[in-house]
Order: structure tokens, then sequence, then C-alpha cells
């Protein structure tokens, strides 16, 4: 949960990703197919709508992949919050 690649510098002209879904293994295999893009970069994991939302604001990602079932915020929701 709320893992980050913040620290890590992503190169100018990457596309900066964060990816919200509750199922680990959806994102693993989401980000592993994002990365084999050259400009692409997953700079964050989340494991629900509210973290997405945290993440989202700490990192502004370019892109916000969410799960649109979510158990305690839908990804609508999050995008919501996230565009105020």
């Amino acid at each position: 949960m709320g893992r980050t690649r913040a620290q890590d510098p992503v190169p100018i002209g990457r596309i900066r990703v964060l990816l919200v879904d509750d199922h680990a293994m959806v994102r693993r295999g989401i980000r592993r197919l994002l990365e084999s893009y050259s400009d692409v970069t997953v700079i964050g994991e989340a494991a629900n709508g509210r973290e997405g939302v945290r993440l989202g604001l700490a990192l502004s990602p370019e892109v916000n992949l969410m799960d649109t079932n979510s158990p305690d915020m839908s990804g609508v929701e999050a995008c919501r919050e996230l565009k105020q």
C-alpha cells in the first residue's frame, strides 16, 4: 500500500502514472505492461481510492489509472476529489 517512487527522478518527457486498484495482482500486471513503454513511468500505487487521492495530491501524476469499484471510494469519486 502507498508504494511511491517519488524519490526516483523521472526523466523529462516521460508520462507519470499513478495506479489505483484494490487488487495487488492487477496493479502488478498493469505496472509491468505500462513500464514496457519507454515513455511511461509508474510513480506510485495505491490500494484504495482514499490512498489514491492522497498520493495523487502528493505526487502530481499526469495520469491517474483508477479502479472504478474500490471498496472505500470509487475511482470516479477519487477523480472528482483530485480535480477540486
